[in-house]
């Protein structure tokens, strides 16, 4: 039985056709995370082709970006081995194409040099005659969008360099940071269905551009705007499905956050940023930076006692009192008692919604208590309230009311 599946393994092997070929689109960081996750590659490498000299390393190729000396200078390339029977070779160039753009001669984007030259290097005849006829085929495409010449090198590898070790994987070891976008946004295929596009709703809003095979924005998705339940609608998009926005800023990488009031840009930022780092940005959009609500939230102030809000929120029905930040639901009415305090009081918090730390600010020692995701002030707990049970003495602006059948449920 063993020498059977000896046998057929054997056997599936010479169905698995391998091919190599050699792509430079930029810096290949992200060259090399693009074509490694696309399905039916079997390995990307990041590396140097397409240079007169033996063995180069990165200080090399950086040296020689400029003044090469009589000597062609290497280009930062991916090394792109593929299984053609689960990706073909047509669709792996048509990709290329697509991802980078293939007009600007000896730089891409910001990065300046004749090392980030737009190059293919083939390693079979029917490689270079796709390379050939797509290229011709696009650059009708990007001319009618307003492109000038396709400078790409097209050439036979002669041989490929591995770069140093801590360029491979790159993005991966390396988390906190964007995923740079090159692409002209112009494709081979129309599509078949009516292109996706989103417009201003009006008021305040907050905008996600991302891209595709991008680690960056994948994290952004699964740690913040997957969880995310504030009252300020948030949309994710690509760049060239913003139809009507008035943005100052352009998409240089991705993942970029825009904060937009009534279609126009209030502000941006590129790469990736943390829950905290999120929710505080949107709590001064929101909230406004100078206002007692921020204050309170983000600068550890306390709301006056029996302010206005207090007033409101000590007199409201049935329902729960959210983050009003985040959407978080942090306490219940169920469990709101009067205190006489001047400021909300309950029993408990919902559980896993807040954090409780030691605060001996103001020479007093207490135990602070705050939202666990927007990382917002609420104020203290002590051990005060009727019975020997706990007061969470909160204060009233960072928070709002849901009555208890508006609560979505999850």
């Amino acid at each position: 039985m063993k020498k059977i599946f000896l046998l057929l393994g054997v056997t599936m092997s010479l169905f698995a056709k391998t091919q190599t070929i050699v792509f430079g689109a930029g810096c290949f960081w992200g060259v090399e995370k693009y074509f490694d996750s696309l399905d039916g590659v079997t390995k990307a490498t990041s590396g140097y082709a397409g240079g007169d000299y033996k063995n180069p390393t990165y200080k090399m190729v950086l040296s020689h970006r400029r003044d090469t000396k009589g000597v062609k200078n290497h280009t930062e390339a991916v090394e792109v081995i593929y299984d053609d029977t689960k990706i073909s070779t047509e669709q792996l160039i048509r990709s290329f194409w697509e991802l980078h753009d293939p007009t600007q001669g000896d730089r891409q984007g910001n990065d300046s040099g004749n090392n980030y030259r737009s190059a293919l290097y083939y390693t079979t005849d029917a490689q270079k005659e796709i390379a050939l006829s797509t290229k011709e085929e696009y650059q009708k495409l990007l001319t009618k969008a307003g492109y000038g010449a396709i400078t790409t090198e097209i050439k036979p590898l002669k041989k490929f360099y591995s770069a140093e070790d801590y360029h491979q994987n790159y993005l991966e070891k390396n988390p906190n940071g964007y995923c740079p976008n090159h692409s002209t946004g112009v494709k081979f295929e129309k599509r078949t269905t009516k292109s996706k596009s989103i417009s201003p709703l009006g008021g305040k809003e907050i905008v996600v551009v991302d891209a595709e095979h991008c680690p960056f924005c994948e994290k952004f998705k699964a740690n913040i705007t997957d969880s995310y339940k504030g009252s300020i609608p948030l949309r994710t998009a690509k760049e060239n499905e913003l139809k009507g926005f008035k943005l100052e800023s352009k998409v240089r990488g991705t993942p970029t956050i825009f904060l937009i009031e009534d279609g126009k840009e209030v502000y941006a930022q590129t790469g990736y940023m943390d829950e905290k780092e999120f929710y505080k940005l949107i709590g001064e959009f929101k909230l406004g930076s100078d206002s007692e609500a921020f204050d309170v939230a983000f600068k550890h102030s306390t709301d006056s006692r029996f302010c206005k809000q207090y007033e409101i929120f000590k007199h409201t029905g049935d329902g729960v009192f959210i983050d009003k930040i985040s959407g978080d639901i942090l306490f219940d009415t169920k469990d709101r008692f009067d205190s006489g305090s001047g400021w909300l009081s309950f029993f408990k918090a919902v559980d896993g919604s807040t954090i409780e730390k030691e605060d001996n600010s103001l020479g007093m020692r207490r135990v602070e208590i705050i939202a666990k995701k927007s990382g917002a002030h609420l104020g203290h707990v002590f051990d005060d309230a009727p019975n020997g049970r706990q007061r969470f003495c909160i204060n009233a602006t960072v928070l709002e009311f849901v009555a208890r059948d508006k609560v979505k449920k999850e």
